[in-house]
């Protein structure tokens, strides 16, 4: 599904705007590693002088990180380029925004508005994201009860593990499920920070936040999100009589 309002992809002859080189670097080197071929949306952050970059990983979750940046004129489009084209732009220092793409956006959004309901410690969520990996290995390595699975089937299992179920304290908010992909993600694309014996001691919370039927990790350099999937309800047809 494509934005509306958007056209087919078309060259640019604006400048990206990103002045926050490093930070926006950080994460398409990230992201095009996890998928060479992404594409990634440059969206106005809701503030002044800030760009927030967004893009869906390989496992279905979207990732977001906010840099400076910001158009001349102070207005910011919305616009989607390939992650790598923008990525080597950055890289060679140049300012020109890579060929619109925006038709490869097909994914929706979480709402700008969103409530917290828990905040976990970053060095649990290494923890968790750790012995999933390890848990791969094992059973890529030894089968699973003695038989072999196949790789693909065993990543999906332990993505779709539920690593945390947060129970806000009363009404509106029902049991909270973080999933492994949210973990992944977090940690996978760097949001977390540095790791190691010396960044454990102050290493900032994590806060788990809803939006809708959006369930969302926010670390200190980025978060990700997932749309927990819509309930669906089967009616049988009614018999019809033939002829």
């Amino acid at each position: 599904m494509t934005r509306p309002g958007t056209g087919p992809d078309r060259v640019a002859s604006a400048a990206h705007g990103l002045t926050g080189v490093v930070d926006a670097g950080a994460f398409l080197a990230r992201l095009v590693r996890l998928d060479p071929a992404a594409p990634v949306r440059l969206r106005p952050a809701g503030a002044a002088g800030r760009v927030a970059l967004w893009a869906r990983l390989p496992w279905q979750v979207l990732v977001v990180r906010t840099v400076a940046g910001g158009a001349a004129d102070g207005v910011v489009d919305d616009v989607t380029v390939a992650a790598a084209e923008l990525l080597a732009e950055l890289e060679r220092g140049g300012t020109r925004l890579p060929t619109r793409r925006d038709a490869q956006w097909r994914w929706p959004l979480p709402p700008a508005r969103s409530q917290p309901v828990e905040v976990l410690p970053a060095a649990e969520l290494r923890r968790i994201a750790d012995a999933a990996a390890g848990a791969l290995r094992t059973a890529s390595e030894q089968g699973v009860a003695g038989r072999a699975v196949g790789q693909r089937a065993l990543r999906d299992a332990l993505l779709d593990h539920v690593a945390v179920v947060v129970t806000p304290d009363g009404p509106p908010v029902p049991p909270v499920e973080v999933s492994q992909r949210l973990v992944q993600g977090l940690v996978r694309m760097g949001f977390l920070g540095a790791a190691g014996p010396a960044a454990a001691a102050d290493e900032p919370a994590v806060q788990v936040r809803v939006a809708g039927r959006w369930v969302g990790l926010v670390g200190p350099y980025g978060a990700t999100w997932l749309q927990k999937a819509t309930d669906l309800a089967v009616t049988p047809l009614a018999t019809r009589p033939n002829g």
